[in-house]
Parts: structure tokens; C-alpha cells; sequence
């Protein structure tokens, strides 16, 4: 049988997607240390790609050695829920980085842990459901007219994950600009009291809006070609559109663990650690706040 050479590249993007993040979930899930919000909030971003790049191996897999209907629901399945969770994780993220800004001064409480227990058991939940839909008959095998670019989901489902994209986008670019807001007011508070105003101000805003701007920028670029094309196109759409725009979208998964996970102080210390082979989860870190926003 003849391989499409885009399968063989998504299955290669899966099995990286899956080392990086299966790296970052033993480091965070199997070290007693990294229990605040702000880890299991990582945690769980890396375990969704980490199921990301799992659907992809085992899509390729079913697809070219155990063809079948039901095994590709199955796959399908997990490649929504795992792509949806990823991207309600982000959104997690962001919420509780801009929390720890706006309200710094109870944000290390208990209500904090229970608001971050709320939203990942609703990401979770939310993400399940949509990945259940193919399973549980949503999906265009019986009528292939019905099919979006992604077989066998059905165009509407794919609507309804792509307008649901759109709104996670704009709440986190909102949410971006009042971090961004908020960076530059500590800053030009700080600088004052430091009494040097051109270059604290400059650099530390500099800095601020820079790393924001990696993080909207990698995100929307992307996802957005691929949340596009699904509202636009349909079953009989190139296939090679899909996936010129679906690539980029792996890649984000691939990207995450560096943004969130490995520019992070305290894992890198930890990764340091067992690179050294003298791991111990009881380290000392330096903080527990959502830091590198």
C-alpha cells in the first residue's frame, strides 16, 4: 500500500508532541513539589498534547494497519477531546495568570486551589463531551455529503469547535491586554520608587510585552489557518488544504512545553537534576506564582 507522505510527517509531529509533554508530565505529576495551581494548570496542558500526539501515532496506525469505521471514530475521538483540552488549557492558564496580577494579595489561598480544580474538571469535561460526539453517532459515515474537511466529523461539529476557538482567542487576547496593562503599571511604580524611570520602565515593559506576544503570536498562528478553513470548507474541499492547515496545529502542541513547561525556573531546575542523575522532589524552589507570564 502506498503511505501519503502528510500522514508519515503528522505521525513523526505526534511521536515528538509526545516525548516532550510525556516529559513534562512525569517531572510535574510524579514530583511532590509541584503541587500549586500554576503546576497542574501546566499539567494538565501537557497531558492534553501529550494525548494529542498519542492520536496521531495510533490515527496512523488504525488508518494504514487496522482499517477500520469504528477504530477511526475511536481516534478521532481522542484526537478532538485531546486538541480541545489543549487549547481550554491555555485559556486556563491565562485566567490564572491574570488572577495572580489583579488579585495578588489572596491569590495564594485556598479559594485559589478550588477555582483551578473547577476549571480543569469543566476544560475536562467540556473536551470529553466534544470527543464524544463522533462516538456517540455524530459524525457523516452514513452520509458523506454531510463530512467537513476532517472525516467523518460532520461539518456542523467542526463549526462548533472552530466558534468555539474564536471565543477561547478573543477572552485570552482580552485577558492579554489587561496583563499587559497591569505589567506596565507595576513597572512604572516600581521604576519610580527606584527612582531610574527610562531604562527600569523600558525594559521591564519591554520584556513584558515581548513574552506576551510570543505567547498570543505562536498560538494564533497556529490555529488560526486551520479554525479558518474549517468554517469555510467542506467534504469536497483539497485534502491537501487540510493538511497544509492542520500541521501548523500539531505544532502548537509541540511548542507548548517550551513556552509553558521548560522556560519555567523551578522544572528547569528539576530537569537539571535528573539530567545530573541526583533528581530529589524535594528541591528548593524559588516561588510558586504563575512567573514568565
Amino acid at each position: 500500500f502506498a503511505l501519503n507522505p502528510w500522514d508519515v510527517i503528522l505521525c513523526i509531529s505526534g511521536t515528538i508532541i509526545s516525548c516532550e509533554n510525556a516529559i513534562v508530565v512525569v517531572v510535574i505529576f510524579y514530583s511532590p513539589a509541584f503541587r500549586a495551581p500554576m503546576f497542574l494548570l501546566i499539567g494538565s496542558l501537557a497531558t492534553a498534547d501529550l494525548l494529542a500526539g498519542l492520536g496521531l501515532i495510533l490515527h496512523f496506525a488504525f488508518v494504514y494497519f487496522i482499517p477500520s469505521e469504528a477504530v477511526s471514530l475511536l481516534t478521532v475521538g481522542l484526537l478532538v477531546t485531546s486538541f480541545t483540552a489543549s487549547v481550554s488549557s491555555l485559556l486556563t492558564i491565562t485566567i490564572d495568570r491574570y488572577l495572580s496580577l489583579y488579585n495578588a494579595l489572596t491569590y495564594y489561598s485556598e479559594r485559589t486551589v478550588t477555582r483551578t480544580y473547577i476549571m480543569l474538571i469543566l476544560t475536562w469535561g467540556a473536551s470529553i463531551c466534544y470527543g464524544l460526539l463522533p462516538v456517540m453517532g455524530w459524525n457523516c459515515l452514513k452520509e458523506p455529503s454531510a463530512c467537513s474537511i476532517v472525516k467523518p466529523l460532520m461539518k456542523n461539529h467542526l463549526i462548533i469547535l472552530s466558534v468555539s476557538f474564536f471565543m477561547v482567542f478573543a477572552a485570552m487576547l482580552q485577558l492579554y491586554v489587561q496583563i499587559c496593562k497591569i505589567i506596565c503599571r507595576h513597572a512604572h511604580q516600581i521604576a519610580i520608587q527606584r527612582h531610574f524611570l527610562a531604562t527600569s520602565h523600558y525594559v521591564t515593559t519591554r520584556k513584558g510585552i515581548a513574552t506576551l506576544a510570543v505567547i498570543l503570536g505562536t498560538f494564533a498562528s497556529c490555529w488560526l489557518p486551520f479554525a479558518v478553513y474549517c468554517l469555510l470548507g467542506d467534504h469536497s474541499s483539497p485534502t491537501l488544504y487540510t493538511y497544509l492547515t492542520l500541521l501548523p496545529a500539531t505544532y502548537n502542541s509541540m511548542l507548548n512545553p517550551v513556552i509553558y513547561a521548560f522556560r519555567n525556573q523551578e522544572i528547569q531546575k528539576v530537569l537539571w537534576a535528573v539530567c545530573c542523575g541526583c533528581f530529589s522532589s524535594t528541591l528548593p524552589f524559588r516561588s510558586h506564582s504563575p512567573s514568565d507570564v
